[in-house]
């Protein structure tokens, strides 16, 4: 028998002391809602921005609560509504204990997110992955027994399964299995709404799944000719092709056409950024841990109605507004993907072209969740993303600590000592929004060239360019024009020069 056949739920060993300890485990992470949501927990959300597409979701999200009896709704309605039952698993390698129930309570919030019931809770420690089964013969025998005493129907595991672990470990629980990854991809699945955002999301199911086929009884058969089919025997047999090669043949060609879809929308949102930076108007990403309050904030800086949600990855699509600086300059600030511990790699290369965003930016704006209970981790959560993101290590980056509100004035202390530049606001109520707009002002890049030129009265056109896209400093009215003097790019300057109607001035000592 394995060494791993403990107690239910036991995470340090055998007996009533670690039966004790496992149960208690259990109820910490049962009773407590996944730690990116934990932080908002009793907030009233009825009036968050984004109720149209929020009530949008909800009609095709499975809710609990209702009525699962057929004779009361269609079998289409049935299947919305009917809540998957799950088991939580997680292996703790290394690291402490706590770090393994904070990791387990996130998974127990992505399920929720996701429209399962999360019923129980296991946490195995192992010093590595069992290569059959995941957690070894005895705690996968465990686990069946658990999964069955709760009805459950799936189980889920807080890491990413080896197709035949997965295999294994069903063949043990005789239910469904996923691991995280599948169960995040499964979240954008639901929240996908453009068609950039459904092509990537897709993309990435399938390259997750490709190596996970399984053939079941006569699918891996192989395919024969019409001579064996008539019934010929021997010498017509030819070595034909299986059902599960046909299906990895299908999935790859679906990814092939996937990319190329991908890449024909990359140019629009290419050309996008191109006539923002044409017209000189500066960019701010919001990045940040899931649920850290992006779209609030975004809200809260430029007046705008995106969708809000107390959800994980309520935010797929970026999202773009345009908002003045106190002393006036435009710029515009890019609501992105949230980010995840263990983000699956799948996604991460699928969403490339949405994580360009962040590295075109002038400036990061790096949201954390101050009253998360690990918002360390959250931090370097989110920058391993962003070093995979070429250019984002060069861009300035403002770390916001959002829900001051809420958190603990003894961890606000702490994170300002461990993130001496980082400005405190809560999105929410609009505490500290002025102070960052400030920093915001200061970090912003300015235009680089000083003009002081006089600009016909017929080419108001570009008096107006001047005021939207450089800094006036003074402006009066001469005979032969406007008198400018202002900060503006290259381009601009250069158009400028070229109408001025007055001697060109001296800068030299600018």
């Amino acid at each position: 028998m394995d060494d791993d056949t403990t107690a239910p739920r036991t995470t340090t060993g055998g007996g009533e002391d670690g039966l004790r300890r496992a149960e208690d485990v259990v109820a910490r992470i049962l009773a407590r809602r996944g730690t990116a949501l934990a932080s908002t927990e009793g907030q009233d959300h009825a009036h968050d921005a984004g109720e149209l597409e929020r009530e949008a979701r909800e009609g095709t999200r499975r809710v609990q609560g209702l009525s699962t009896e057929l004779e009361d709704v269609s079998e289409v309605e049935y299947r919305q509504i009917r809540l998957e039952r799950v088991v939580l698993v997680g292996l703790r390698t290394s690291g402490s204990e706590e770090d393994a129930e904070v990791s387990l309570r996130e998974l127990a919030a992505l399920a929720e997110t996701a429209g399962s019931q999360v019923l129980d809770g296991l946490i195995q420690r192992r010093p590595a992955p069992d290569p059959a089964t995941y957690l070894g013969s005895g705690k996968a025998r465990e686990l069946a027994e658990t999964v069955a005493a709760n009805g459950a129907d799936t189980v889920i595991v807080d890491g990413e399964l080896a197709p035949s672990q997965r295999r294994g470990l069903e063949d043990v629980v005789k239910v469904k299995v996923v691991d995280r990854t599948a169960l995040i991809l499964d979240i954008f699945a639901q929240h996908a709404k453009s068609r950039e955002g459904k092509a990537q999301v897709e993309l990435a199911q399938l390259e997750y799944l490709l190596p996970r086929l399984r053939g079941w009884g006569e699918s891996m058969s192989r395919q024969a000719g019409g001579r064996v089919a008539g019934g010929e025997g021997i010498g017509s047999r030819g070595p034909g092709e299986t059902k599960i090669e046909l299906d990895r043949r299908r999935i790859r060609t679906r990814m092939a056409r996937l990319r190329a879809q991908i890449r024909d929308m990359e140019p629009s949102r290419r050309t996008q950024r191109a006539s923002r930076r044409r017209g000189g108007v500066p960019s701010v990403a919001i990045a940040g841990y899931t649920n850290a309050g992006k779209s609030t904030l975004l809200n809260r800086l430029t007046g705008s109605d995106a969708l809000v949600e107390d959800a994980l990855f309520a935010t797929l699509d970026p999202t773009v507004r345009r908002t003045t600086t106190p002393d006036g300059r435009v710029y515009t600030l890019t609501d992105t993907v949230g980010f995840v511990r263990n983000l699956p790699t799948q996604l991460v290369e699928a969403f490339r072209s949405t994580l360009e965003e962040v590295g075109e930016a002038d400036v990061i704006l790096h949201v954390v969740d101050a009253a998360h209970p690990d918002p360390t981790g959250q931090v370097q959560a989110v920058r391993s993303v962003l070093d995979t993101i070429p250019d984002a290590g060069g861009i300035p980056e403002i770390i916001v600590l959002n829900k001051a509100d809420l958190a603990a004035p003894e961890q606000l202390a702490v994170l300002r000592t461990a993130y001496p530049e980082a400005v405190p606001v809560s999105a929410w109520t609009g505490e500290g929004i002025d102070a960052l707009r400030s920093r915001l002002q200061e970090v912003l890049p300015r235009p680089r060239v000083l003009v002081d030129v006089v600009v016909p009265y017929s080419r108001g056109d570009l008096v107006h360019q001047v005021h939207e896209d450089g800094e006036v400093a003074s402006e009066d009215y001469a005979d032969a024009g406007t008198h400018l003097v202002a900060r503006v790019d290259d381009a601009l300057a250069a158009r400028l020069g070229e109408v001025n109607a007055a001697p060109a001035p001296d800068l030299d000592g600018e």
